[in-house]
C-alpha cells in the first residue's frame, strides 16, 4: 500500500486530488500538506492526517516523509499564471527552489514525485495546432519559464539519480469545487458561476481564443493514472501532453446557453491574460500519453457542461454531493 504526501493540498487541484487518493488508498495513507494560513478544513481535515509543509523548507518536508513513511509525493506547490507575473521572485522560489527541496528529499528517501507542468510551458514560437510532445518551448512568462524548468529539473533527477519523477502538462482545469484563483484559463470556471447565479458574465479573453481545457475528474485521472503506470512503458517521464477538449469563449457560452437560455456574456479583454493566452497552444497532441500509459479522457465539452452546471447548482445551494 502506498503512503502519499500531497504538498499544496488546499490549492487549486490539491483538495480534490487528496480526497480521491484517500478514496483509492485509504484515508490514513494520504497526508495533506499545507502552509500556515491555508490549513485543511471540513472533510479534508477530518478524513485523514495532515502536516504543515512549506515547500521552501526542505527539513520540514523530510520530517513529514520520515514520520509517515512516504513513498510517493505529489508536489502541487506553485503560483498560478497571472499571480506569478506580479510576484516573479516568489513564483521562482516556490516553483523551482521548492521543487529542488522536494527532489532532494525524494532522492534521499527513495520517493516517487509528481510535479505538474502546464500548457504555459509553451510560447509564441511553439506550434499551436496539435502541439507536439517534443517541440520548441520558449515561454516569456515567469510561470512558463518555471514550468519548463520543472520538466527539465525533474528529468535531470530521473537520469542522474534514478528518482521516479513524472508529470503532465495540464490544460486549464474546470471544477465545481474550486473557484477561480488567478489563472489565465480561469474564465472557463468563472463563466459557470455567473451562469448559475444568473449574472451577466464579463469575459477577459477575446472571441476566438482557443485553449486546451479539462474537467477536474479527468485531471485527477491523468495524475493518478500516470503515477500508477508501468515505468517500463514510459519513454518520456515529465511533461506529457494531455488533452481533453479545446474551446474558445463563445463556444462554452453557446454550450451553457443550451441549459441557461437567458444567460448573457460580454467581452472586456484583459491585456495581460490575453497576451498569455495567445502564447499557449490551441490544442495539444497527446499521442505519447495515450500510447505510453493509456491516457484517455472521460469528458468532452457537452458532458462536462451538463455535469458542471448540475454539481455547481447543488453545491451553491448547500446540497451535499
Amino acid at each position: 500500500m502506498k503512503n502519499i504526501f500531497i504538498i499544496g493540498s488546499t490549492g487549486q487541484i490539491g483538495s480534490e486530488l487528496t480526497m480521491e487518493l484517500r478514496r483509492i488508498y485509504g484515508n490514513d495513507h494520504v497526508v495533506a500538506g499545507y502552509i500556515k494560513g491555508a490549513e485543511p478544513k471540513g472533510e479534508l481535515a477530518e478524513s485523514g492526517p495532515s502536516a504543515m509543509a512549506d515547500v521552501t523548507d526542505g527539513e520540514a518536508l523530510a520530517a513529514v516523509v520520515k514520520e509517515y513513511h512516504i513513498d510517493t509525493i505529489y508536489n502541487l506547490a506553485a503560483l498560478l499564471s497571472v499571480v506569478a507575473e506580479s510576484k516573479p521572485h516568489l513564483a521562482w522560489r516556490i516553483g523551482i527552489d521548492g521543487l529542488w527541496n522536494v527532489l532532494e528529499v525524494a532522492r534521499e528517501n527513495h520517493c516517487a514525485v509528481f510535479t505538474p507542468s502546464s500548457i504555459g510551458s509553451f510560447g509564441l514560437s511553439t506550434p499551436h495546432v496539435r502541439t507536439p510532445q517534443d517541440t520548441i518551448q520558449r515561454p516569456r512568462t515567469i510561470y512558463g519559464v518555471s514550468k519548463v524548468t520543472t520538466e527539465l529539473l525533474s528529468d535531470y533527477y530521473f537520469y542522474k539519480y534514478g528518482v521516479d519523477t513524472r508529470s503532465v502538462r495540464f490544460p486549464g482545469i474546470i471544477s465545481y469545487m474550486t473557484p477561480p484563483g488567478g489563472g489565465t484559463t480561469d474564465y472557463a470556471v468563472d463563466i459557470f458561476y455567473s451562469a448559475v447565479r444568473g449574472e451577466k458574465f464579463v469575459c477577459p479573453l477575446k472571441k476566438g481564443t482557443l485553449l486546451d481545457m479539462m474537467y477536474m475528474p479527468d485531471a485527477l485521472k491523468a495524475a493518478i493514472t500516470l503515477m500508477e503506470a508501468n515505468p517500463d512503458r514510459l519513454v518520456h517521464h515529465n511533461g506529457f501532453n494531455v488533452a481533453s477538449m479545446s474551446f474558445a469563449p463563445e463556444t462554452i457560452y453557446a454550450e451553457i446557453l443550451k441549459h441557461k437560455p437567458d444567460f448573457e456574456m460580454e467581452y472586456d479583454v484583459d491585456p495581460l491574460k490575453q497576451s498569455i493566452a495567445d502564447s499557449w497552444p490551441d490544442r495539444m497532441n497527446d499521442t505519447c500519453a495515450r500510447r505510453e500509459w493509456g491516457w484517455a479522457p472521460n469528458y468532452d465539452i457537452r458532458s462536462m457542461t451538463t455535469d458542471m452546471l448540475d454539481k455547481l447548482e447543488k453545491r451553491l445551494a448547500g446540497i451535499k454531493l
